[in-house]
């Protein structure tokens, strides 16, 4: 099944094109990878997909639907967009920031019905958060407030994730922790995720497949194992890369 599909399009700022004439097939039912260097496009194309922007050209639809026939309700219990930099959270506990998820479904002003309150709590047991739930969002570990943020989007019940870079600002070990954290949700509960992510090893260790840009145009899609050649690294990133296995797993290492 296909979840996105992006025909001719582009994007334009004032004196500058940040994707041209993209065409291209995201797969549903996976964890894919954004990958690409600094300013190849790939934070422009979330938000295309996601609705936040709209294409100066083209089209796209979102599994067989064209994004921009949603009404916004509509896109929002449909995908879930999480920003690089997500929005402050001062003053708030994690549960209440958990059941912002639900605004898509009951309004500003709407009241919580049980199944919101079910929706939250099976989110927050979902992502380990729930002993937290009384805890200010400001005083959670990076970590913590990641799988939070997590957590609301999945409030959200939407079943396409869109988040960006959600691992720039973590620790290794946290890394790791989110990053296994949504490819498990994505291989056991049939969600679709799209990640950007600048470290390569980590998208080859957690993602199922990969789109790769350069100065907003398609360089590569397809299974991550695509990626991981001495080739096509060094056709994405512009520098020699010796690829090795552990475990099963392949890792990329400049020369």
């Amino acid at each position: 099944m296909t979840l996105f599909f992006l025909q001719n399009v582009a994007f334009d700022v004032p004196g500058r094109r940040l994707i041209d004439g993209l065409s291209l097939t995201i797969a549903a039912g996976a964890v894919t990878a954004l990958v690409g260097r600094n300013g190849s496009g790939k934070s422009t194309l979330l938000k295309l997909i996601a609705g936040q922007t709209r294409p100066s050209a083209g089209r796209i639809c979102h599994l067989g639907r064209d994004l921009a026939d949603y009404p916004a309700r509509d896109r929002a219990r449909q995908i879930a967009y999480l920003p690089q930099v997500p929005p402050p959270a001062e003053g708030m506990k994690l549960a209440e920031l958990v059941a912002l998820g639900r605004y898509p479904w009951r309004g500003a002003l709407g009241r919580f019905r049980p199944e919101d309150h079910d929706a939250v709590a099976r989110a927050m047991a979902r992502c380990g958060v729930e002993a937290m739930a009384d805890r200010l969002v400001d005083s959670l570990s990076g970590g913590e407030r990641q799988r939070g943020w997590i957590a609301m989007m999945l409030a959200q019940g939407a079943a396409t994730l869109l988040l960006d870079e959600p691992t720039s600002a973590l620790d290794v070990a946290h890394q790791v922790e989110v990053l296994a954290l949504l490819r498990q949700m994505c291989h056991e509960t049939g969600l679709s995720a799209v990640i950007v992510l600048h470290d390569v090893n980590m998208a080859a260790r957690f993602c199922d497949r990969v789109v790769a840009l350069e100065g907003g145009r398609l360089l590569l899609e397809g299974p991550m194992t695509e990626l991981m050649t001495p080739g096509a690294l060094s056709r994405v990133y512009g520098l020699p890369m010796h690829v090795a296995g552990r475990g099963g797993h392949a890792y990329a290492l400049p020369e």
